[in-house]
């Protein structure tokens, strides 16, 4: 859809527009009236071709050369704007206080923010801008100056090309093309935030990937009765028993076969936008970029054609050695009789030798 070319002439005084019904009325001056006050009760932005306009029964006799006279007139006085559609003429609506605004526009002024307001909301760069409107540097810095002043237009900065002078309409958002999405801020690049939405989101994934069992009663029970010696060999051979390099993550078992309950980008574009974590309303589109980077560092994994993710079970790394943390580092992460530590039980924080060995190394 293209914008007609602003008009050279200084367009006349605006005229008050009252809701005048069409009958009765009979004076070019109240039937424009009557049709700027019908397409302005239409939701803004709403573009009319020539049969609606015809539609409201207010042009007598449908008369085609009626209403391209009423429409001359309400674009000269800046209530209406002329566009093409299809290679057809129709018009969009102008609030009142912003034709004001624009009938006190020079005319490069005018030319200037015709171009900008046809970028929407991608805006334009400077350099495009001063080729469209073929005005002198000069020239044009001091119409977009005068326009910014007049808050009418606005700068704004492009994720991936921060040091170009960009311009858009002041009473428009820029798109995710221009800020970058949730994940930017003042056009920076927010890790803290993507890192804080990835672990959630993995961790999202592996509580629909992997099935935690329980531990057992009998073993609640026993450890109560179990013996400091008793508590310390089964350690001893729990560790024994892994050996080096045995998968930490053995609580993680896989779900029974055919099992169809991982999360899709959809389930968990709801789930985090339910958690309240982001202050904004996430899209599907971002997620699914938020979870193509965790598919690509191997934390995560496409399965049932792309359709659905499931959490990749991390163990060793490349040379065999368990991957480690600053938990799995301390013997509480470790420890294989963790389940029964309590206080005053035969294993217990306060006389863990084991972690009196690990704070003095």
């Amino acid at each position: 859809m293209d914008i007609a070319s602003p008009a050279e002439e200084v367009p006349a005084k605006d005229e008050d527009v009252t809701m005048t019904e069409p009958s009765g009325v009979s004076s070019p001056k109240e039937l424009r009236n009557a049709l700027y006050a019908r397409c302005a009760s239409f939701e803004e932005g709403h573009v009319f071709n020539q049969d609606e306009l015809f539609a409201f029964d207010i042009i007598p006799d449908n008369s085609l050369e009626q209403l391209l006279a009423y429409t001359r007139q309400l674009a000269k006085d800046g209530l209406f704007k002329l566009m093409t559609k299809d290679g057809k003429a129709c018009w969009k609506v102008v609030k009142r206080a912003d034709a004001i605004k624009y009938r006190s526009l020079s005319q490069e002024e005018a030319l200037v923010f015709s171009y900008i307001e046809g970028a929407a909301r991608e805006g334009i760069w400077s350099k495009i801008l001063r080729s469209k409107t073929n005005l002198h540097m000069t020239t044009m810095n001091r119409a977009v100056k005068s326009l910014e002043n007049k808050n009418m237009i606005k700068a704004v900065k492009i994720v991936k090309y921060p040091n170009r002078k960009t311009y858009m309409l002041a009473k428009l958002q820029p798109s995710e093309n221009v800020t970058g999405g949730p994940f930017y801020t003042d056009g920076v690049l927010d890790e803290e935030f993507v890192h804080q939405m990835s672990l959630w989101t993995e961790r999202y994934v592996i509580g629909r990937s992997w099935w935690h069992p329980p531990l057992p009663e009998h073993t609640r029970k026993s450890s109560s009765k179990m013996t400091q010696e008793q508590a310390e060999e089964l350690r001893a051979a729990e560790l024994r028993q892994r050996g080096h390099g045995r998968d930490r993550s053995k609580a993680m078992l896989p779900m029974h076969p055919g099992y169809r309950g991982h999360p899709t980008l959809s389930e968990v574009t709801r789930a985090i936008n339910g958690s309240g974590l982001s202050g904004v309303t996430m899209k599907e589109s971002e997620m699914g970029q938020l979870l193509d980077i965790l598919c690509w560092d191997g934390r995560l994994e496409k399965i049932r054609h792309g359709k659905a993710y499931r959490a990749v079970k991390q163990v060793n790394g490349e040379d065999g050695v368990e991957l480690e943390n600053g938990l799995t580092e301390s013997p509480c992460g470790r420890c294989p009789v963790f389940e029964f530590c309590e206080e005053g039980g035969p294993v217990n924080a306060r006389s863990c030798e084991y972690f009196q060995e690990w704070l003095q190394f």
